[in-house]
């Protein structure tokens, strides 16, 4: 069987002296599905990237890698594929028909061939209603999927993906999710994705590794995989819900790995006399940190509003998260609260005190600070040490550990160490009024805790947070109140408990998974406290 092989790859990034991947080997068999995953930093990317020569990274390499028997050299450039985790990096023309056609062009096809396979591609992914658009006029699961439609055009034996789905909605993320694996399945493509929100993926690949520190501890089948980590494993995090309330309750037997699989774990080993948690009531300030009053906004006088009598109050000292599909006008609003958008009509408040009248820079004065969704934009200077020098911050007082990374380039960073930097930079300002978009991009399970536990502790210093995500966990664990987005405006709002168990789509695994059987509980301690509250149906504690 031909196969894709990695053997004793070591990688070194040029002026560090420590390798950031060790003496890492698998093999991929043709048509195979294979996830990987690791914390933060473990060397996912450079891995990947290191598969692609054209993207390869600079710096001191040695093992071999072999494509399908022949050196990775030897390999056309279209035969890998590859799709990024930011969907605008990877599109290079303005209309979609434009993107399809691109890379077949390049490689000098006929125009009759490209007419042929681009109308094939399009039909096939479904986005005939879309062929013409501006590219920019397409939401981030559109151009997602455009992105993995212009490579699949090119008929790659083998792609590659680096969390594709970070920036995609809940739906969008199933939907882009069930297209690979309709991939993988109708064409025998060989898949190799790195991802941290693992939810759906890890019962659909065939195998799972996972790295750590640069070295590959696990690679097998990927119930066994989990089912064999330890409880105390960083990495128990970003399982399944399934999984990680089997390993929370220290569970035998076969590990659950879907909602449906948890379902009947659930039902089948615990009682629910005791159906729902007392959470009590929320009590807020009466004070208004943030406040939308009727507020309309378009990016261009010809196009449509995207904020539509926006309506939205966010109380002091509190942490509020924003939900809702891509497209729907959650970034704009944080832009207009923020002042880098003007609205055209209607009022916004920051603090009590009307938007406009903050002038003279007076707004960013330990006032609001925005993290924006792409973090880079805040870097200015050439090494972590410099950029936090910068702000003001001693690396020694912050609550996360950057130390052996001061004398790196910020865009050598991971993705998620660069959210950290990012985070340690805005935090320097001191705002009362915190504004972030998507915190949670490129973060693993054990660094969402850690900024849970950060973001709480500003709230007990007295600043406001508000949250763009589409990680419906990190809200449910996180927010004291959620809200729904849609068409321009807020549609619901409510406590974690209420507004998820409520929601069939915008809802977490947990709530899907025990609806009807308890209620309200829409994490996986939720779910833990009810089943041992009820014990299990055999009797035993």
């Amino acid at each position: 069987m031909e196969r894709f092989e990695i053997k004793d790859l070591t990688f070194t990034y040029p002026l560090c002296a420590r390798p950031v991947l060790r003496e890492v080997g698998f093999s991929v068999e043709k048509g195979e599905f294979v996830l990987l995953c690791g914390a933060t930093g473990s060397g996912k990317s450079t891995l990947l990237r290191l598969l692609k020569p054209e993207i390869a990274p600079l710096g001191s390499k040695s093992g071999e890698i072999s494509f399908f028997g022949r050196a990775l050299s030897d390999v056309p450039p279209e035969k890998i594929g590859f799709v990024t985790q930011r969907p605008d990096e990877q599109i290079v023309t303005d209309r979609v028909y434009s993107e399809l056609a691109f890379g077949l062009e390049n490689l000098g096809l006929p125009q009759s061939v490209i007419a042929r396979r681009v109308a094939e591609m399009a039909s096939y992914f479904g986005i005939e209603d879309w062929f013409e658009r501006d590219v920019s006029t397409l939401s981030g699961g559109q151009k997602q999927l455009l992105n993995l439609a212009s490579v699949m055009v090119m008929n790659p034996e083998l792609i590659i993906l680096d969390e594709p789905t970070s920036q995609l909605d809940p739906i969008a993320t199933s939907d882009f999710l069930g297209t690979l694996k309709k991939l993988n399945r109708d064409f025998s493509l060989t898949v190799i994705i790195v991802e941290h929100r693992l939810e759906e993926l890890v019962s659909m690949c065939d195998r799972l590794l996972v790295l750590r520190d640069g070295a590959l501890v696990r690679n097998g089948p990927p119930r066994e995989v989990v089912a064999g980590l330890d409880r105390e494993d960083p990495l128990i995090g970003s399982m399944p819900t399934a999984a990680r309330l089997y390993h929370a309750l220290s569970e035998n037997g076969s590990c659950p790995l879907t909602v449906g699989e948890g379902r009947r774990f659930v039902e089948s080993n615990y009682n629910n006399a005791v159906s729902a948690l007392d959470r009590g009531e929320y009590n807020h300030s009466e004070k208004k940190a943030l406040e939308f009053k009727d507020v309309f906004f378009r990016y261009k006088r010809e196009l449509p509003d995207v904020l539509k009598g926006l309506n939205l109050t966010v109380f002091e000292n509190e942490i509020f998260c924003i939900l809702g599909g891509n497209g729907s006008g959650k970034t704009t609003a944080l832009s207009c609260a923020s002042g880098i958008r003007r609205i055209y009509s209607g009022e916004i408040r920051v603090l009590g005190k009307k938007l406009k009248q903050y002038i003279g820079g007076e707004l960013y004065k330990n006032c609001l600070t925005l993290l924006p969704q792409e973090v880079q934009s805040v870097f200015l200077r050439n090494t972590v040490r410099e950029e936090l020098s910068d702000a003001g911050i001693d690396h020694g007082e912050l609550p996360f550990d950057l130390s052996g990374l001061l004398d790196s380039h910020p865009y050598d960073l991971s993705g998620g160490e660069q959210q950290l930097l990012a985070l340690a930079k805005v935090l320097g300002t001191k705002p009362r009024l915190l504004l972030m978009d998507e915190p949670t991009k490129g973060l693993d399970a054990e660094r969402k805790m850690m900024l849970t536990e950060i973001l709480r502790r500003l709230k007990a210093d007295g600043v406001t947070v508000v949250i763009v995500t589409h990680d419906v966990e990190f809200a449910a664990t996180t927010a004291d109140r959620c809200a729904l987005f849609f068409r321009g405006d807020i549609v619901s709002v409510g406590r974690p408990g209420e507004f998820f168990s409520e929601n069939s789509f915008y809802t977490t695994a947990a709530s899907r998974m025990t609806k009807g059987f308890f209620q309200n509980a829409v994490t996986v301690e939720d779910v833990c406290e009810l089943c041992r509250a009820n014990g299990r149906r055999d009797g035993d504690a």
